[in-house]
């Protein structure tokens, strides 16, 4: 017991008013955006953690806290921009409507996104190499959450084998759209991207739920 509480206390010993928690919190995201910075930049065979560590200013050390190696730093990073993407468009879909009105605010709010944070766009869509399995993976889970959202619209899909065909080849489809404009560097306004695709989506989607 008394170790137990020795270690809660150094947990919150105060460093600059900083508590350690969030002290490593804070190294932790420097670590994680000069990761991105430096994934988005560069080819991944170019980066080294010395370099992700010159970057976020912090120790190897204190790397080696949060990450096991480089391949790790990758596999994380891709999956946090992921998972941070994902999260807005869920809550970009409305509760209800038509098929438009469902997808149309989620192409935007995508499109809008990767313009803005140029360097998350290309970690998670352009420089994730050894990352195959991993983005095949993120495609069905975009397409599941993709489909949930349609099904709002309150349409049962006659064949819903057919349905969930259809979704996925919409997002795989979307995902090389998605791509090119990633690597022409943003030239298309994204409002113009974002109509293409909520076009496409509602003509797949709608053929799809008969």
């Amino acid at each position: 017991m008394n170790n137990a509480r020795a270690v809660a206390e150094r947990g919150r010993e105060l460093y600059g008013g900083r508590s350690r928690e969030e002290r490593e919190a804070e190294r932790r995201e420097r670590i994680v955006a000069a990761a991105v910075h430096l994934f988005a930049t560069r080819d991944y065979d170019e980066v080294t953690v010395a370099d992700v560590c010159a970057e976020a200013k912090v120790s190897k050390r204190y790397f080696y806290d949060h990450f096991l190696d480089r391949a790790d730093l990758l596999f994380r990073v891709h999956t946090e921009q992921n998972t941070w993407l994902l999260d807005a468009l869920v809550a970009a879909g409305p509760p209800s409507g038509t098929v438009e009105e469902l997808v149309t605010p989620v192409m935007h709010t995508l499109t809008r996104l990767l313009r803005d944070h140029p360097d998350r766009a290309r970690v998670i869509y352009i420089n994730a190499p050894r990352m195959e399995l991993r983005r095949r993976g993120l495609l069905r889970e975009e397409a599941v959450l993709l489909g949930d959202l349609i099904l709002r619209s309150g349409g049962a899909p006659p064949d819903r084998r057919l349905f969930e065909r259809a979704v996925l080849a919409l997002v795989a489809g979307a995902t090389e759209l998605i791509i090119e404009w990633v690597v022409e560097g943003f030239t298309e306004p994204a409002e113009e991207l974002a109509g293409h695709l909520s076009a496409i989506a509602v003509a797949t989607l709608t053929g799809a739920l008969g």
